[in-house]
């Protein structure tokens, strides 16, 4: 809550009072461009190389690449921009990242720096709507590192070692996964040793919004005046995620560590994970005889039995975004640079197995030989970009209160419904 209020306040304030601020820089001579991403060894590996080929070629520019977990990113950049002192090039999830379009605190992409003719020439190489989300008033503000959707990954051993035949049995349904899961969870008394799946509970709009629409709710309505739309539909989530836990069937917890972490091991852990294609490069550098093995499979995202609407996971983006407070100069070597890497899309798939959504890469066979790639855009047909938003952040916070108070502190599903509601209406009514 507190990074949130900090997101709305500080850095609004920062807008006005600093606007002129940022480091000068003079009109020639060499250029540092700080960037900040998340961990991944795979990225690193490639990136660094990237930066070396870059430098070479423009010995005027030093790139200071500067890596942090997924989870710590976020705060960091916030607290970073609240000082005045944010990196030069950073990318986050769109919903962590959109408040700083909002606030007017990044430059929007120069498409003759970033080695496009005009803007519409740049629009042109991506598929449709995945723009989108960072386009204001006819401006750019990110180029997309990636398109990220997640389906279920299934470890063949963990079934069978059950009883269980993967290909037959793994679950269509929600009801299926929590039946199927209970005949593959261990427990030394209440504690859990293997979970048959477990959610990804920090990511409640990518991963838990979908199954409350399956359902015919809305986490606000098509007119955006209202907010955690239907009521029998989010309580009957918030019911389902109450018997998932602890204090119900007991298959998972929020207090357990990640699945999706544990599931390259191969350890008799964890049967399934909720998770991207770029899973497939991780198994690969973790544990590449499990992934040579053929013991794993991806199948896709479940849906409710009386589900009314057909919807998969929710896809995100990651994007690259410039510091409006950097130089001109900053901002044009910035956006040169993150072209450059962006024009590996066929690496970035092969070793890290990340989808960039140009054109040209979902046209190729490097995307069409994936192994289920199929089962990907399968989904990702059936899913809608998460939401985003000025308030995404908080709203995620909220909903994570809802479930986790539900799943762990006994707080009945009407309670913490009525709650959500009129928590996440007050954020929209203060917009």
């Amino acid at each position: 809550m507190r990074k949130v209020l900090l997101l709305l306040v500080l850095i609004l304030g920062m807008t006005m009072i600093l606007g002129a601020g940022g480091n000068k820089e003079a009109e020639e001579g060499p250029v540092t461009l700080v960037f900040w991403t998340h961990e991944d060894p795979n990225r690193t590996e490639i990136e660094n190389r990237y930066i070396e080929e870059f430098q070479a070629e423009n010995p005027d520019i030093t790139i200071q690449r500067v890596t942090n977990s997924s989870s710590k990113i976020i705060e960091l950049v916030l607290t970073a921009f609240a000082a005045n002192q944010g990196p030069d090039i950073f990318n986050l999830s769109i919903e962590d990242e959109y408040a700083y379009i909002a606030n007017r605190r990044v430059a929007p992409v120069d498409p003759k720096a970033a080695g496009y003719g005009s803007l519409k020439e740049l629009e042109a190489a991506y598929l449709p709507g995945v723009l989108d989300p960072v386009k204001v008033d006819g401006k750019i503000y990110g180029l997309p590192l990636e398109l990220t959707n997640w389906c279920i990954y299934v470890n063949k051993n963990v079934f069978r070692d059950a009883g269980l035949d993967p290909e037959r049995d793994y679950p269509k349904t929600w009801e299926e996964m929590a039946d199927v899961s209970e005949k593959l969870v261990l427990r030394d008394g209440d504690i859990i040793t293997r979970r048959g799946f477990d959610f990804r509970y920090p990511y409640y709009l990518v991963g838990m919004v979908p199954m409350v629409e399956q359902l015919g709710g809305k986490l606000i309505s098509d007119d955006g005046k209202t907010a955690i739309v239907g009521e029998d539909a989010w309580i009957a989530f918030l019911d389902y995620m109450k018997d998932w836990g602890p204090n119900g069937r007991n298959l998972g917890s929020p207090t357990y560590k990640n699945a999706r972490s544990l599931f390259n091991h191969n350890n008799n852990d964890v049967a399934m994970a909720h998770t991207g294609l770029y899973q497939q490069g991780r198994i690969k550098s973790d544990n590449p005889d499990f992934y040579n093995s053929g013991n794993w499979m991806v199948v896709p995202y479940p849906r409710f039995e009386n589900a009314v609407e057909d919807v998969a996971a929710a896809y995100y983006g990651h994007y690259y975004m410039v510091n409006g407070q950097s130089s001109a100069r900053k901002q044009q070597a910035a956006w040169k640079f993150i072209s450059y890497m962006l024009s590996h899309g066929e690496e970035y798939l092969q070793k890290v197995n990340i989808i960039q959504p140009t054109k040209a890469l979902m046209e190729s066979d490097t995307f069409k030989n994936m192994p289920y790639s199929d089962v990907f855009m399968q989904d990702m047909e059936r899913g809608h970009i998460v939401y985003y938003g000025e308030n995404s952040a908080k709203i995620q916070e909220l909903i994570k209160q809802a479930v986790e108070s539900v799943m762990l502190s006994g707080v009945s599903s009407e309670k913490a419904y009525a709650t959500l509601k009129a928590e996440v209406q007050e954020l929209l009514d203060e917009e």
